[in-house]
């Protein structure tokens, strides 16, 4: 063969190999992106790197599932169905013939081929982009926030005075917790309230409300929309984000420091003699929450490795996550006794799993008074949250003890919510849980306050008993003073459109070790 055509061959290979690449990339990054939305719901482009640059080990197994079926599958099945349309060598020709023209249709001039591959491939790229709100991530790529500048609060430097006598704390991150599971007449979407023991508890203690409701929520706000996000905003008061330049591959957290420059909630526990542990029911270096609590002063971690070498389950036991509530909170009730026996005050921070999308897990002890799965799960979730907080307050630490029991952040159930809504729910504020028992401090007011998950930081300082000069820690203001939140200064788009924005500040302070 001369070497002239050799060489064509290899090229039309090339360029059918590139050609067939460009057709499948198109069709997953619309499918993927469908998925995601599906899924997750429109959480904004910086949920979507993030998850692309976190470790995902520990994923449930499900969701993998799910997105096979639901993106790779379509996108190789579409890909083999017009790969040999565009790219195929037929022997035989099929050609229009005009009076004064013939046009071949196949098998195609490259020239066609590469121009459909193009149209194609870059449709489907658009549209998926669109999907995944890539082109507001790129338009605010230009754009500086002026947050941390002009409103940021130094932890470090903060001026934080502790009780004489420490208070303990128990910090309950409820997995997907948020008030639409409430009444319509509560403020919620459900037609029967089916969460009712927590909305008790939130009625006969302390819960700050964004809206006229005596019972309400609080805003995630961009960059705390998922789980190690939430827990970021809310002990450190700033929100998660993942620029590119910075983070490594997909193994963010995995080099043993996790915003080393920002100080937190465990930080100053820490420094104030604190004995701090977080108890997880699923591994707990999924999406870097070992490594992030591991970086901020957190002395032990307790998950799915530490509960089979303490004999709370078999060695081989895994379900859902890793192992349901049932035995994170017999988990939490074996252990706080002894860390409470220790000679210095505890802080003890658990998250819950069994709400977690999609579905959740239904223990065999779970009741069945709801029509829908996902609902009796929250039901479930409520009864266990409200019998355990019953336990503790027989315990002989409860005294000096505050409990902190929040949402991490609205479910991503996105299904879900879409089937409740009823025409005019379009635009319901999904806000998370809170609730502050045994409180040291009393709030001026409880209602109409426009919070956002980094107040929960200074907040819960001061249900500690802890006074902050300025009543602002990062972000977050201290709900129990009357000073204004960021998303009361600068209203609730405002600040959420600032969190959006790129940060040179955040990226400098936050993301490496401060110098000393």
């Amino acid at each position: 063969m001369p070497q002239k055509k050799k060489t064509h061959k290899v090229l039309r290979a090339l360029g059918t190999c590139l050609g067939c690449l460009l057709i499948f990339v198109g069709f997953l990054a619309y499918y993927s992106a469908n998925w995601y939305a599906d899924t997750y719901g429109q959480l904004g482009f910086e949920a979507i790197l993030y998850t692309l640059l976190a470790d995902l080990g520990g994923v449930e197994s499900t969701l993998i599932y799910k997105y096979v079926r639901s993106a790779l599958i379509p996108s190789l099945f579409w890909t083999a169905l017009l790969c040999p349309v565009l790219f195929g060598t037929w022997r035989k020709k099929l050609m229009l013939v005009f009076p004064k023209l013939k046009l071949q249709l196949f098998p195609m001039r490259p020239v066609v081929a590469l121009v459909l591959t193009l149209a194609i491939s870059g449709s489907f790229l658009y549209q998926g982009a669109e999907t995944a709100e890539f082109w507001d991530y790129a338009e605010n790529l230009g754009k500086q926030s002026t947050l941390y500048t002009d409103h940021y609060q130094d932890p470090a430097t903060a001026d934080i005075t502790f009780p004489q006598e420490k208070r303990n704390l128990i910090y309950i991150f409820l997995e997907s917790m948020e008030t639409t599971f409430f009444s319509r007449e509560q403020g919620g979407l459900m037609d029967t309230c089916v969460i009712p023991e927590l909305y008790d508890l939130a009625e006969n203690n302390i819960n700050f409300s964004n809206s006229e409701n005596t019972v309400g929520g609080i805003r995630s706000g961009m960059g705390g929309v998922w789980t190690v996000a939430a827990m970021v905003s809310q002990t450190a008061g700033i929100p998660l984000k993942a620029p590119p330049d910075v983070a490594d591959g997909n193994s963010y957290g995995n080099n043993g420091v996790f915003l080393p420059g920002a100080t937190s909630m465990m930080d100053i526990l820490h420094e104030n003699g604190y004995y701090q542990t977080l108890m997880v029911g699923s591994d707990a270096n999924f999406g870097g929450r070992a490594t992030y609590f591991g970086t901020h002063g957190v002395d032990k971690i307790y998950d799915l490795f530490t509960a089979r070498e303490d004999g709370l389950i078999a060695p081989d036991y895994k379900v859902w996550w890793g192992f349901e509530d049932n035995y994170l909170f017999r988990y939490a009730q074996q252990e706080l006794p002894k860390i409470a026996a220790k000679d210095e005050p505890f802080a003890f921070y658990m998250l819950t799993v069994d709400t977690h999308h999609e579905d959740g897990y239904l223990c065999p002890d779970c009741p069945n008074t709801f029509p829908n799965k996902y609902e009796n799960v929250y039901a479930c979730s409520s009864k266990k949250t409200a019998a355990f907080i019953e336990w503790i307050k027989t315990q002989d630490f409860y005294e000096d003890t505050t409990i902190v029991v929040v949402g991490d952040h609205p479910t991503m159930g996105n299904d879900y919510i879409r089937s409740i809504k009823k025409p005019g729910d379009e635009n319901y504020p999904r806000d998370v849980y809170n609730c502050f028992i045994n409180s040291a401090a009393k709030p001026t007011a409880v209602t109409n306050r426009m919070a956002f998950t980094v107040d929960m930081f200074p907040t819960t300082l001061a249900a500690m008993g802890c006074q902050i000069q300025g009543e602002r820690l990062g972000l977050g203001t201290n709900l129990f003073s009357d000073r204004k939140t960021l998303g009361e200064e600068l209203g609730s788009n405002g600040f959420n459109d600032e969190l959006n924005k790129p940060s040179n500040y955040y990226t400098s302070e936050f993301y490496f070790e401060k110098k000393k």
